[in-house]
């Protein structure tokens, strides 16, 4: 699992002589019908929004990252429609590696959880097994193109652990949901990893927003 920062909305005009940073624009168009539109500081305005739930104003600026994980998790991370993504295709590039799991036990309560407390045979068991079905995947994979076979084709030999690659972009506003939604601990471990380093990223990016959130 990678996720790096790609960019985040910059603001091309300036206030009191000083560009603003993404927060600021976000406050600038907040103030839109306000005769201090140009008013500098925005700390509490925007925990005022937030307290308040005024939302749209969280959708003037957006921010992209790039994810590396697995197609077991992409369509999890896709299902955020109100999202923009670009997702590495499998029929126009050849798939490269096959990411590997740590197993964990199937919680019987609760269908979304699983617990960490397996045996160290059943965890080397799965990891061999892992291993053993990686390799043959990538072996027969490899052979099918050898013989010419179309990479849109040939996918299809291939296991739900291989690696692939998006960007996503979207408004503030909607990371703001992904992270509220992804970081909670009914979220799939490997996804909950991402959402968790995306937080991390968001946090530096939009400090003010996310004391107001409560995460800074």
């Amino acid at each position: 699992m990678q996720v790096r920062l790609i960019s985040v909305t910059n603001p091309l005009i300036e206030v009191e002589n000083k560009a603003l940073s993404p927060e600021g624009l976000i406050a600038y168009c907040a103030r839109v019908s306000s005769p201090h539109q140009e008013t500098p500081d925005f700390e509490k305005l925007l925990s005022y929004c937030i307290s308040h739930k005024h939302w749209s104003v969280f959708e003037m600026v957006d921010m992209t990252v790039e994810i590396v994980t697995s197609r077991a998790i992409s369509p999890q991370i896709l299902r955020h429609r109100s999202f923009c993504f670009q997702e590495f295709s499998q029929r126009y590039a050849k798939a490269q590696s096959i990411e590997h799991y740590q197993p964990r036990r199937q919680d019987a309560k609760n269908r979304q959880n699983s617990l960490d407390d397996l045996d160290e045979s059943t965890v080397a068991w799965f990891d061999h097994t892992q291993e053993s079905m990686a390799n043959l995947a990538m072996e027969k994979y490899e052979e099918a193109l050898g013989k010419g076979i179309a990479k849109e084709c040939a996918r299809v030999l291939l296991p739900l652990g291989t690696q692939t690659k998006l960007y996503m972009k979207g408004s503030v506003r909607s990371w703001i949901h992904y992270l509220e939604v992804r970081t909670d601990k009914s979220t799939q471990k490997e996804h909950r990893d991402i959402a968790d380093a995306v937080m991390k990223i968001f946090t530096e990016e939009f400090p003010v927003t996310s004391r107001a959130l409560g995460w800074g």
